[in-house]
């Protein structure tokens, strides 16, 4: 570990990718990191196993870019999704440290991120020290090969291109290592006075080229995985059923929300663990009640504005 406690750049930040067989997908992620008006310091992507040309693009690259490195691991046998994503993110972090860098971002290799994206949310933070956390937004092609968002609510970053200060990264204790990771880091962060946040503008829209809540499987398997991490999580019973009310009425019409359900209430009846800080869980209900009763906007910026005395910046 680096023990030099000179301040980084302040404009530099590391990016940390997991991926498996994503030849199908990566070189307009590459391509898009390449065009950034400010490329990271270090890109660091750790190569899952892959069994596809995935090595290769990525030898090209590193051969055209020095701050790109590349981190293999042997072959699991299966695109890992949840815990497995965020054990290979950290066989990334290993590998460098943090304090020299001011930023840090897990970031797939299936977007397609605007030329301004990474500059975008520095100009944001440094505006805003207690963001702690942000994202802009993430778009699909439908059907009819239109741009089409995912949803994802404004108080949260989104986990396919989570950008932290390392400060608030460092302080939340990092990602759990089970599914809802991305959104378990947000409640802590803001739990701690930090305010994590998603944008939707031009210059923070980014192409999702495999659809969020999919999986190898089945979109059904990920609606149910979502479910079982909302019970991880803690989420309250009301809250998820609200929440798969609002997931029926996107394709898949009713049993996307149904699968939600089903991986949620099933964790429950058979007792499945969840995640161990009881503050937390305490925290995430409290904010989700609010929620339920005043909307999610208003509810954050109650709690974020009760809890805004808890940073020292």
């Amino acid at each position: 570990m680096n023990t030099d406690t000179a301040s980084p750049d302040p404009r530099s930040y590391v990016v940390i990718s997991p991926c498996r067989n994503e030849a199908a997908y990566m070189r307009r992620t590459l391509d898009s990191m390449v065009a950034q008006s400010e490329p990271p310091t270090l890109w660091v992507i750790v190569d899952d196993g892959s069994t596809d040309e995935t090595p290769q693009i990525l030898a090209d690259y590193t051969a055209q870019h020095d701050w790109i490195k590349v981190v293999p691991k042997p072959d699991r046998g299966h695109r890992a999704v949840g815990p497995g994503v965020i054990e290979a993110f950290y066989a990334g972090v290993e590998t460098v440290s943090l304090s020299d860098y001011a930023y840090l971002c897990k970031l797939d290799l299936d977007l397609d991120l605007p030329p301004l994206y990474f500059a975008t949310l520095m100009d944001r933070m440094e505006a805003n020290p207690r963001i702690g956390t942000c994202s802009g937004k993430a778009y699909f092609r439908n059907g009819a090969g239109e741009l089409e968002s995912e949803n994802i609510g404004d108080e949260m970053s989104l986990g396919m291109t989570k950008f932290y200060s390392t400060a608030c990264f460092e302080q939340i204790g990092g990602f759990v290592r089970e599914v809802m990771w991305d959104g378990i880091d947000c409640h802590k962060a803001r739990q701690l006075g930090w305010a994590p946040v998603s944008w939707d503008d031009p210059a923070l829209r980014f192409e999702h080229l495999r659809p969020m809540g999919s999986s190898q499987q089945s979109i059904f398997t990920g609606r149910r995985r979502h479910g079982f991490g909302q019970y991880y999580m803690g989420t309250h019973p009301l809250f998820l059923i609200a929440s798969a009310v609002n997931k029926s009425r996107q394709k898949p019409y009713v049993l996307g929300g149904l699968a939600m359900l089903q991986g949620y209430f099933g964790a429950l009846l058979r007792g499945e663990a969840q995640h161990g800080d009881k503050d937390l869980i305490a925290f995430i209900r409290d904010y989700q009640k609010r929620a339920l009763k005043i909307g999610k906007a208003r509810a954050v910026a109650e709690i974020e504005a009760e809890r805004a005395d808890l940073l020292k910046i």
